[in-house]
């Protein structure tokens, strides 16, 4: 009897530290489990949009909203954001499963090269964190958006802290624009940090070769 309360005195012990171990990472840096699977769905993305073909759905769903209605869970581009470091693949839809994978995209707003307010939503404490560090972005800075038919640069104009129900940031303004949306504060659901960045640039697709 007394080696089984030591094994399982030894074994609440390491789980004890396992548990905090965990627990102070996430608040250094991003929650572990989640963030190995969401580099694993990102390697998958990327996979996604190098496959043939991509360039035209991504193409039709611009003007067909019933091929868009189909992208859900897909890869559609890539955002980078150079000034902090950062830069992922981008899934249309901001539901559960879609944004485990990495940012998503508003399905109610306009996609990249489409007028209006395109919205990008991210989580900062799992599953990659990929917006993490949103609020280090200041006016001026670049935001490139890499879609299978163009680039698309903005720059930066505010950053916001509104309530989580703000729709307001989505509407349409007189010139394109991106928002990216993420909660606020860190590990609370209770706000929502948006950033406004003007579109400045449309680049063409790169043509490949060989």
């Amino acid at each position: 009897m007394r080696h089984v309360l030591r094994f399982v005195a030894s074994v609440m012990m390491v789980s004890g530290v396992l548990l905090i171990a965990d627990a102070a990472v996430t608040l250094l840096w991003q929650e572990p489990i989640s963030a190995f699977l969401a580099a694993r769905q990102q390697d998958a993305l990327a996979d996604e949009l190098d496959e043939p073909g991509t360039r035209a759905r991504l193409t039709r769903a611009l003007n067909d909203p019933e091929e868009r209605k189909m992208l859900r869970g897909d890869a559609i581009g890539r955002i980078e954001l150079p000034t902090i470091d950062r830069g992922y693949y981008v899934v249309e839809g901001t539901d559960t499963g879609s944004l485990r994978k990495g940012p998503g995209h508003y399905e109610d707003t306009p996609l990249p090269g489409e007028d209006g307010t395109v919205g990008i939503a991210g989580h900062r404490t799992t599953h990659g964190a990929p917006f993490r560090n949103i609020d280090k972005l200041d006016r001026g800075d670049r935001i490139e958006v890499e879609m299978p038919y163009g680039t698309f640069v903005y720059t930066v104009e505010r950053t916001r802290i509104v309530d989580d129900s703000a729709v307001w940031v989505k509407r349409p303004v007189g010139y394109d624009r991106l928002l990216l949306s993420a909660c606020h504060p860190l590990y609370s659901a209770a706000q929502r940090i948006v950033v406004f960045a003007r579109l400045v640039r449309r680049e063409a697709p790169e043509v490949r070769t060989g």
